[in-house]
């Protein structure tokens, strides 16, 4: 059942609290000349009641127009700054917003929680005109607030997650079952994955592919191991992967992302194993970085910045009133380059 919005305290509520017109309530806040001071108190009473704030960007009073869109991500700053998924990502919502004279408000939240709020504020405050959400978890509290609040978003995720949220999404059990597949075809019968933090929904997504294709082929070993997709804790994965009898360690390594698929090879070379002959890695997202190490990374390739924009045009399609609904993208293809062989 869908629940009914708040409705959104307006500047024509605010004018009709204080017995003004709406003009008047602009020259208030804008510190115009032309009200008394009386005037002035009662509006900003008014406005302080009803709990309205201006809006700070430069839409028109009547809201026709966006020009700002709100982004939060629940990731430390020292992880996001080297995330290239995540540059290539605002570099293509950018791109969108470029078109419409739009910007992008861009807040690091350190929990879910947080970002409630954060959201929450922007949207009564006036701040934005929608907003992208990322990094869905199972029962994402997001999803019923933002049906509360009545406010415009697109959902970065898997529809099994995002409730009846406006969705764009990649298929990330196709991809992770194909790039399982790919390795096992080469030989490989002990593959490892070094996914991402647990409690996200594209991990367990992934999570639960790999292991369902890994017992379709029947494979001698598959382990996974959660990170926080840090290239220090992909360091950290992989050493505890290669520490094993050579017997009994995998000869693949699938990573969730390419920075940790770039420290896995360091590691590699540090414990004296040659990539691919004695290890094979596979990245992911497929960013400049695997072009740029020696051997290059084999990953999963997709278009990051083109996925950007499309989630950047469905928001505005939503606000506008457009279709809601899913759109899936284009699953990432495996593109095999110098770090995948058949074991030697």
């Amino acid at each position: 059942m869908t629940a009914t919005p708040t409705p959104r305290v307006t500047i024509k509520d605010v004018a009709a609290r204080a017995g003004v017109s709406k003009g008047a309530v602009s020259l208030a806040f804008n510190h115009k000349p032309g009200l008394s001071e009386a005037t002035r108190d009662r509006i900003f009473l008014a406005a302080r009641e009803l709990g309205w704030s201006p809006s700070l960007t430069a839409r028109t009073l009547a809201g026709s127009r966006v020009d700002v869109v709100g982004l939060a991500v629940c990731r430390p700053a020292r992880v996001l700054g080297l995330e290239p998924w995540y540059m290539e990502f605002v570099s293509g919502v950018e791109s969108v917003l470029a078109e419409h004279s739009s910007s992008l408000l861009l807040r690091l939240v350190r929990n879910m929680d947080e970002e409630v709020g954060v959201q929450q504020a922007w949207w009564r405050g006036r701040q934005i005109g929608g907003s992208i959400l990322v990094d869905f978890r199972a029962d994402d509290p997001r999803v019923g607030m933002t049906e509360r609040l009545g406010m415009p978003v697109v959902a970065v995720g898997h529809p099994s997650l995002t409730g009846g949220l406006t969705s764009v999404w990649t298929d990330d059990a196709t991809a992770v079952t194909e790039a399982v597949r790919y390795l096992a075809a080469l030989g490989h019968r002990r593959i490892a994955r070094v996914g991402g933090a647990a409690d996200l929904g594209h991990t367990a997504i992934r999570t639960a592919a790999f292991d369902e294709t890994a017992g379709a082929l029947a494979l001698a070993g598959a382990w996974q191991v959660a990170t926080d997709f840090s290239g220090d804790a992909g360091a950290r994965a992989t050493r505890s992967l290669l520490t094993a009898a050579p017997a009994d360690r995998p000869t693949a390594i699938v990573y969730d992302n390419d920075i940790m698929a770039v420290a896995g090879l360091s590691v590699a070379a540090e414990m004296g194993l040659r990539v691919p002959e004695d290890v094979s890695l596979l990245a992911w997202d497929d960013s400049q970085l695997c072009r740029l190490t020696h051997p290059t990374l084999s990953a999963m390739s997709h278009d990051v910045h083109g996925f950007g924009a499309e989630v950047a045009r469905t928001l505005f399609s939503v606000i506008t009133g457009g279709e809601g609904g899913s759109h899936p993208v284009p699953t990432p293809v495996l593109t095999p380059r110098g770090s995948t062989a058949p074991p030697r």
